[in-house]
């Protein structure tokens, strides 16, 4: 009797230890170089709209901001997390070149930004020497919650960067580069590798690619018809109210901004952002 459950705890024990734990996939879709353009030629403010009318969670990364006010960026995310510095893990993890953040670093282009999950605002996830190797690879853009270094040279090669501020400390005394492409925190952000990551003077803003495509329609028809109103608004000056703000896909057709919208062609056969269109 203990011989047969000895053998059955062995053998349950022998079978976990050949297999990976559970746990969902990094990535949760594909976002075409096609659909990468079209999304950055929208504003973050539509993008979270978007997100927002579809009911997800915050998008948007607070707390990171571009170094230069005329930085933008667009592109699938590679990421990087980064965990407290302690001594067993800077003898495990892969050294030199070999390196967690090294290995990110390959996997960038200029149609990828790469996202750094910092232990803390004030850590710093590089500087000149590391950063020159985005520089040579044309990165799209850089993305942390943490800080960077040498602000003049960053600067200076010209690929965008937001972070959450600048420092001159040291980033390998606090914390140690962990894990390439696997979902991380930026702020209460999640960001899934492949992403669509977008960046502009208002902030950053996380697309995921599941959902990509529906977001795009939404916020395109948004900045459609905000465009519509102000140009109205201009036209015959007056209080915003009576057209604006609205709800995608509420939108009544007998409403002030129903007709207007009419008007120029849009209506719920050509539109999802009026009432009983929303495919979201």
């Amino acid at each position: 009797m203990l011989s047969s459950t000895f053998r059955r705890a062995s053998s349950n024990i022998l079978r976990t230890s050949l297999r990976n734990f559970a746990s969902g996939p990094s990535q949760g879709g594909e976002i075409s170089d096609e659909l990468l353009e079209r999304l950055s030629s929208l504003s973050t403010q539509a993008l979270v709209d978007g997100l927002w009318v579809m009911g997800w969670p915050n998008a948007q990364i607070n707390g990171s901001r571009a170094l230069d006010s005329k930085m933008k960026c667009a592109g699938r995310a590679v990421t990087l997390k980064f965990v407290p510095a302690r001594p067993d893990i800077a003898q495990d993890k892969p050294a030199g070149g070999d390196s967690p953040e090294y290995e990110a670093f390959e996997l960038c282009g200029s149609k990828e930004v790469l996202c750094m999950e910092s232990t803390g605002p004030w850590e710093s996830v590089g500087g000149d020497i590391k950063f020159l190797r985005l520089k040579q690879l044309a990165i799209g853009g850089l993305v942390t919650n943490g800080s960077v270094r040498d602000t003049d040279e960053v600067l200076d090669y010209g690929f965008p960067c937001f972070s959450h501020s600048t420092t001159a400390c040291q980033g390998p005394a606090a914390m140690q580069p962990w894990k390439c492409n696997d979902v991380i925190n930026l702020n209460g952000t999640v960001v899934r590798p492949g992403d669509a990551i977008i960046g502009d003077q208002d902030g950053v803003v996380v697309v995921p690619a599941k959902v990509a495509e529906k977001v795009y329609s939404i916020a395109h028809g948004r900045e459609e018809i905000e465009e519509i109103v102000k140009e109205e608004l201009s036209k015959n000056p007056g209080p915003p109210g009576k057209y604006y703000p609205f709800m995608s896909g509420k939108i009544k057709v007998d409403s002030p901004l129903g007709q207007l919208l009419a008007s120029k062609g849009i209506t719920p056969e050509n539109s999802n952002q009026f009432e009983g269109t929303a495919d979201w």
